[in-house]
């Protein structure tokens, strides 16, 4: 029975709805940093932190959080872009982190719903050469109704059987000679790194202070031996942060700094396993879901998603043993995608298709030996003698359950005690948002609703006052200049490559076009912020040579 209106407003949804945008101001959250003692001082800017954050100020916290880059700059803006259980968990026997997963992407869907949306996993059955032939496709079967079964249902919709002709309606291009059919499944997507940044930028509207570009380089520790802060620094300045507890949320890097004592045994053992993505031209592939394809020769699989007017080829797990914060993806990688592609698609795609590429790392909790595919994506949780509690594992659907879990050993340290209230705690933007309602017509309005919900209107202001700014900031992408404006003024944007690379996607999805575009991003942070000329200039000289590399390397040019 369906339940009647409510008499009055809806508390929790109107609670996280203003008629003034968030106002973020670093030189703030720095005073602040400089100034308070925290309960709980988070390192770490990726979405285990975020939520970390957002958890710890929801129980009443006081929290800060530094991040040495920018926001998800590392594994949290270079994922598959994927909300899902996992089915190759089933396949490890690993049904808890299974049904976890699927608890975590349907309270995602609810509290994220303007950034999550649905998204169908698509498996041809093939004579012979597939992902699997028709000999497995009972057993495949079986497996997608234990998936069902662990927590799919609760998308609506289970899974299905698709003809021949099913499977060409959602990717024309698929080679049909060895096509039988097919299954259909569903999980969700979102943008990653908008997705952190909405989890940081809720915090901060609930109290936390939060600062990207801000490098913690020692923790410190009370006469008694005990943690009690950082130092921290940003800006020029060398801040003392004080806190009773401190999270080291920091994943694949927590590899090359601990933050523990000298001599200290190691507690974790990281294991990065590189991940990675290549964009081509929706056009080439023309698909409306993922689809899972096998490479020709290996026993990996491939997977192709569509995004706006580009389709990512991605796949993962490879050992990784290099410089963290210069992941990219090799020639050698490139081809390895191009020929699973070519293999299982009527197109003919080059090198030279290629628009877009990130390379990140996974960070897994494994000894040394055997193959990163076999490795459970479960986290850990440690807390040292001295109280310094470090978080790594995990995936990026099961990030806020994984922060739940550390703000309570957090408070151990402290010794205080507070109920998490993240299960069903609102991102700013997704209270009172309707997706159908908001991208049915499409339009600007469905553009800006996909990226802000609710708070669409306020990044509209901007556009309503200034209509010169509703020009693309990038050629070919639907990103306008004033959510560049937007982005710097509410959001904590500090540089070009914060902008082009995680704000909005564009160097990701028109690589080239995003470096034309360096010149007038780097014009509106001189206008918004005051910078000198000399630093904006730094700024697109630095992204420049920056994708030049990313694209001499993965040409084959550089090594």
């Amino acid at each position: 029975m369906m339940p009647l209106p409510p008499r009055s407003t809806i508390r929790e949804r109107a609670a996280m709805t203003g008629t003034e945008p968030l106002r973020w101001v670093r030189a703030q959250q720095l005073d602040r940093l400089a100034s308070e003692t925290f309960d709980v001082l988070i390192i770490g800017g990726g979405v285990t932190g975020a939520y970390a954050a957002l958890d710890a100020s929801l129980r009443g916290y006081r929290v800060a959080l530094v991040e040495k880059s920018d926001f998800a700059s590392g594994t949290s803006s270079k994922s598959s872009k994927m909300v899902h259980g996992g089915l190759r968990y089933i396949e490890q026997g690993n049904l808890g982190l299974v049904h976890r997963s699927l608890l975590e992407r349907q309270r995602l869907r609810r509290n994220a719903r303007h950034l999550v949306q649905r998204l169908p996993f698509l498996f041809p059955v093939m004579e012979r050469g597939g992902v699997f032939d028709k000999r497995l496709a009972k057993a495949f079967e079986s497996l997608l109704w234990t998936y069902d079964l662990a927590g799919g249902w609760r998308e609506g919709i289970l899974h299905q059987k698709l003809t021949k002709a099913e499977v060409l309606s959602h990717c024309p291009t698929l080679n049909e000679e060895q096509l039988l059919g097919g299954f259909l499944y569903f999980d969700a997507r979102v943008d990653d790194a908008r997705l952190t940044l909405s989890i940081a930028r809720t915090a901060a509207f609930h109290g936390a202070t939060l600062v990207n570009h801000a490098q913690a380089t020692e923790i410190t520790r009370s006469a008694r031996g005990k943690v009690d802060g950082a130092i921290v620094h940003a800006d020029g300045r060398e801040i003392r942060a004080r806190a009773g507890v401190v999270i080291m949320a920091t994943g694949v890097w927590l590899r090359d700094w601990t933050g523990r004592r000298k001599n200290a045994e190691q507690s974790l053992h990281i294991r990065p396993a590189k991940g990675v993505h290549i964009a081509i031209p929706w056009i080439k592939i023309r698909n409306d879901c993922t689809i899972t394809i096998p490479v020709p020769g290996r026993s990996r699989r491939a997977t192709i998603t569509r995004w706006g007017d580009v389709s990512y080829l991605g796949t993962t797990d490879e050992d990784y043993t290099g410089d963290l914060d210069n992941v990219l993806c090799t020639r050698q990688e490139l081809d390895f995608l191009l020929e699973g592609a070519r293999s299982a698609l009527k197109t003919d795609l080059q090198a030279q298709d290629v628009v877009g590429s990130i390379a990140g790392c996974r960070p897994l909790v494994a000894p040394p030996g055997g193959r990163t595919q076999e490795i459970r994506r479960n986290h850990e949780i440690h807390t040292a003698d001295d109280g310094l509690v470090s978080i790594v594992g995990g995936k990026l659907t099961t990030a806020r359950h994984m922060a739940e879990q550390t703000i309570d050993a957090a408070q151990k340290v402290i010794g205080r005690r507070g109920s998490c209230r993240t299960r069903s705690a609102y991102l700013l933007g997704a209270g009172g948002y309707d997706a159908q309602a908001i991208v049915a017509s499409g339009g600007m309005s469905a553009h800006l609703g996909e990226r802000y919900g609710t708070e669409a209107r306020f990044v509209g202001d901007i556009l309503q006052a200034d209509a010169a700014l509703a020009r693309p900031i990038v050629e070919g992408l639907p990103y306008t200049e004033a959510e560049v404006v937007y982005a710097v003024r509410h959001e904590l944007a500090a540089t070009v490559d914060d902008v082009l690379s995680r704000r909005i996607r564009a160097r990701l999805m028109a690589r080239d076009a995003s470096g034309r575009a360096a010149h007038r991003v780097g014009q509106i942070l001189q206008t918004e912020l005051r910078l000198p000329e000399a630093v904006v200039t730094r700024q697109v000289s630095d992204y420049l040579a920056a994708i030049a590399l990313e694209k001499s390397v993965l040409m084959g040019d550089s090594t």
